[in-house]
């Protein structure tokens, strides 16, 4: 036990070994994350500034746009200054908070899909029953719900991969603290208690996948059914972006957890990493912005407000 040496620091592991590529790299970073940053932030800002998109879907839309903006701020900011820094180490409570950040705004983001999910099923399957059930309380209540349900998550599955010291090794073949490269060097005893709260997780999540799946089927079917053109063409333009960013959300979530753990820094590794971490944060208000018409009308009125020159025909 004395021989043993307890890791409190990690190092990262970079694909680009020479300085010009690492600075490469913290550019394309850089860029994608100040495109998530911007674009999140305009949607949150239209919801909020138009009286048009007051409504409880917005409302959910806006909390899901703000945890895009928190979960892409966790990761590569800190990416960016190791990489134009050539410093690759992250302290032990660095990597556990950042591990817990990323679990939690994860976990959160699942279950406001669940609930855009059924708001919009009662929006289009009820319709005269919407204002009676998805009332300002329920919209409360199932967003602090979203949002504790990732917090008593993300601190279960946290303390569980850090309650006991790292031995075997502290490097992470990863550019942030990834979980299956966190659990590649952790304690078999960790594993185990991992391996247990892992599997409760997929029967919660594949239970979610059930009822979204069940909900969006029961939509296009009432969807279909309506003989208005103009009708059927708005609701599909509010469903589908959603729609889009879960198929977005699921393919981001294998990738994450089904692809296998790397042993060693690659391409591969690092642009699974990106794919996963970087892309649903920066396309997802990209897919608002092309499939909603509500918001790109929200977008046109704030341009033509704000900007000294004509934007209508530009737009249109």
């Amino acid at each position: 036990m004395d021989n043993l040496t307890f890791f409190t620091e990690f190092l990262l592991m970079d694909v680009c070994t020479s300085r010009e590529l690492q600075l490469l790299q913290s550019l394309l970073f850089l860029v994608i994350y100040l495109g998530a940053l911007i674009g999140n932030l305009m949607t949150i800002i239209l919801i909020v500034t138009d009286n048009h998109l007051h409504s409880p879907m917005y409302f959910f839309v806006s909390n899901f746009s703000f945890i895009d903006l928190c979960s892409i701020s966790v990761i590569v900011p800190k990416s960016i200054v190791n990489s134009m820094t050539g410093s690759m180490t992250i302290t032990l409570r660095e990597c556990a908070a950042q591990v817990f950040l990323f679990i939690f705004l994860a976990c959160t983001e699942l279950a406001f899909l669940v609930v855009m999910a059924y708001d919009r099923y009662v929006a289009i399957c009820h319709p005269l029953h919407y204002s009676l059930i998805v009332t300002p309380r329920m919209c409360a209540q199932a967003a602090g719900g979203s949002w504790a349900s990732g917090l008593v998550y993300s601190a279960v599955h946290t303390c569980a991969m850090f309650r006991l010291p790292f031995t075997k090794t502290n490097v992470i073949q990863q550019f942030f603290c990834e979980i299956p490269q966190i659990l590649r060097i952790s304690s078999s005893s960790v594993l185990l208690s991992e391996s247990i709260i892992i599997a409760v997780s997929v029967c919660l999540v594949s239970g979610c996948f059930v009822f979204m799946l069940t909900s969006y089927i029961n939509i296009f079917s009432t969807v279909l059914k309506i003989h208005s053109i103009e009708a059927q063409n708005k609701a599909f333009s509010t469903c589908s972006p959603q729609l889009a960013i879960l198929l977005l959300f699921i393919i981001a979530g294998s990738v994450a957890s089904l692809g296998p753990i790397a042993n060693k820094a690659s391409i591969k590794n690092l642009l699974t990493a990106m794919f996963y971490t970087m892309v649903p944060p920066f396309t997802n208000p990209i897919i608002y912005s092309l499939r909603n018409r509500e918001i790109n009308s929200a977008l046109i009125r704030m341009l033509t407000k704000y900007s000294p020159f004509p934007v209508n025909d530009f737009l249109y």
